[in-house]
């Protein structure tokens, strides 16, 4: 064949296919519209997989009531409870109509369970880390739970799944089925009475806690804010949306710990910016105690500098004043502690190295109170003697202010001086109906975080029921 000529059929050929080509690009290629839709159809499953937030505002304060509480919607029709929100546990549990001892709340604001129980074979039963009654001998046998506080409360009951109604910040709306505790037997032997909230919101690491459960199912991602406000009001949310670009201080958790809790350390205790000569304490951050508890010498530490800074001020100390065990009163009642903050310093724990460490600075509105007979109080107690051991807590009094960041993805914990009167992306919820009974709580810690601590199991209560 002439070389021109195949030259000449190799173009023709060339010409073919790429027509080919082009038809079959243009029959399957998607009109507009369904382009749109299909990139429609993927952010919403990107939003999905990445997660948004949900948001909650936060009633409650240190004093005289003694919590923080969120209202939330569970169940199909929703009902709603309020929770005390509790950073030191991971089980969420509400008081549940089966029917219940020892609860607070009437019959018709309890949780009624409708054949709705997990078996104790159930991934999540056997992740509780929490004391079990009995072992699983039949794997349809309801899961059955027994958690003790560290404040000596306690709430027997069984697992159960439900949907939990919540809008998200980006607008959408779902209807997870998350597993919580319906509890039918609840104690409080403590000096205090029971708190009149409906349950506890577990906000800890382990698996069965909300955030875990909602990272879980491509909601959220692990993250959990909190904003507590000093007059009462402040925010909750779980997702990382609200957590700032910039100007936040981060601090490791420790990762050596066999504990669920927020724990941090070691860190240095200063008093006006100056070393008290406290070293390498554990810290735990835990919005389930009103107050803060340092260690026997923390706490000793702290008291003698306040008082060595209180020598010829115009307070004195008061043991007429049961509020607290360490109290001051001025030359006539006081009203608010603007009166008297400028007699105190700031304290502080640096985190980290020396001079470089990360510093988590608790100011006098932040660990004193007022109280109702007109003194001024130490918010800041001594740990040991409730049997904290060597355990620093972090308790709600030094959250006021700061918006706390709790970050499972980066096993790290953040703060920065917020107004957490300010309520972001909130509509549409309700007003609280609690009483403003004081119920100050010690701590909302399951007992298991300290070691040589007895079993949470109580000799009195009821034997398990079947729900």
């Amino acid at each position: 064949m002439n070389p021109k000529q195949e030259a000449r059929n190799l173009h023709f050929f060339f010409l073919v296919f790429v027509f080919y080509v082009f038809l079959l690009c243009a029959r399957f290629q998607p009109s507009d519209a369904t382009t749109k839709d299909s990139s429609a159809q993927q952010v919403k499953l990107q939003n999905r997989r990445l997660g948004s937030s949900v948001v909650f505002p936060v009633s409650g304060n240190v004093y005289p009531l003694g919590y923080y509480y969120v209202l939330l919607n569970i169940g199909n029709p929703p009902k709603l409870f309020d929770l005390d929100i509790d950073t030191g546990s991971d089980l969420t549990w509400v008081q549940c109509d089966a029917p219940c001892n020892g609860c607070t709340k009437p019959r018709a604001k309890q949780y009624k369970p409708n054949h709705n129980t997990l078996p104790c074979s159930h991934l999540l039963c056997s992740g509780l880390d929490l004391t079990q009654n009995r072992p699983c001998d039949d794997p349809e046998d309801q899961c059955d739970y027994e958690i003790g506080y560290s404040d000596h409360a306690s709430s027997i009951g069984a697992l159960v799944t439900d949907e939990f109604p919540l809008k998200l910040a980006n607008g959408s709306i779902m209807n997870p089925h998350l597993t919580f505790g319906c509890g039918y037997d609840q104690q409080n032997p403590g000096p205090h009475p029971p708190p009149p909230t409906a349950g506890i919101l577990g906000l800890g690491r382990g698996k069965v806690g909300i955030s875990t459960q909602l990272k879980s199912l491509g909601i959220t991602k692990n993250v959990i804010v909190h904003c507590l406000s000093h007059t009462g009001k402040g925010f909750l949310s779980i997702g990382d949306e609200l957590v700032p670009s910039s100007g936040v201080t981060w601090t490791s958790l420790a990762t050596n710990s066999a504990s669920k809790n927020y724990m941090t350390g070691p860190a240095e205790l200063l008093f006006n910016d100056k070393t008290t000569g406290v070293k390498g304490i554990n810290v735990v951050f835990d919005s389930g105690s009103s107050y803060t508890y340092f260690n026997a010498e923390a706490y000793q530490a702290i008291l003698d500098l306040i008082r060595k800074d209180l020598n010829g001020k115009p307070l004195t100390d008061t043991k007429d004043d049961k509020s607290l065990p360490v109290c001051w009163k001025g030359k006539k009642p006081l009203k608010s502690l603007d009166e008297v903050k400028k007699y105190f310093k700031t304290i502080t724990l640096r985190f980290g190295y020396q001079k470089n460490g990360q510093l988590f600075q608790v100011p006098p509105e932040s660990y004193l109170i007022i109280t109702e007979k007109g003194n001024v109080c130490l918010g800041i107690l001594n740990g040991t003697e409730v049997g904290l051991d060597s355990y620093n807590i972090v308790g709600d009094i030094s959250f006021q202010g700061i918006m706390v960041i709790y970050d499972n993805e980066k096993q790290r914990i953040g703060w920065i001086s917020s107004d957490c009167d300010k309520i972001p992306n909130v509509n549409d919820y309700y007003e609280g109906d609690l009483s403003e009974e004081a119920y100050p709580r010690g701590f909302g810690l399951i007992k298991e975080l300290f070691s040589g601590s007895e079993s949470s199991k109580n000799k009195n209560l009821v034997s398990d029921g079947e729900l």
